[in-house]
């Protein structure tokens, strides 16, 4: 699919104010997804009480996070069968794989963007991730 046609839809999103969308052309096809928004704790509080229930905020994990760049599924080895590019305890150096997201059928290595020891992996492999989803917990 044209990169221009798939710029074509995400401008559709916006304007139309999609939440999701989805084409298919032949054989290819594209899904695109905006991410949900996360209510602050305190936003709830202040809400007016005759506002509809919010939905649970979202808790973000302490310390530094590594999120996701995209949507996709997230995979923690190499391959089937291999150990997990990281683990719970490990040091690692900024721009060190921490996993693999795939995209449209697209492999994308997720590289560190800091340098700390790995406290928690947030996600399972074969998880389907979103857009700004923390995925690691580091120590400094």
């Amino acid at each position: 699919m044209d990169i221009r046609k798939i710029k074509k839809l995400i401008d559709l999103m916006i304007e139309s104010d999609l939440q999701a969308i989805e084409v298919k052309e032949g054989d290819q096809s594209i899904a695109l997804t905006r991410p949900t928004p996360v209510i602050a704790a305190g936003a709830i509080a202040a809400a007016p009480a005759s506002a509809a229930p919010a939905a649970p905020a979202v808790k973000t994990p302490r310390g530094a996070v590594e999120t996701s760049p995209m949507v996709g599924v997230f995979y923690a080895a190499p391959s089937p069968g291999e150990g997990p590019f990281v683990k719970v305890g490990q040091t690692v150096s900024a721009g060190e794989t921490l996993g693999i997201i795939e995209a449209m059928k697209i492999m994308n290595p997720i590289e560190a963007t800091q340098s700390g020891v790995v406290e928690e992996i947030l996600v399972k492999n074969g998880d389907v991730i979103q857009f700004g989803q923390p995925l690691f917990r580091f120590r400094a």
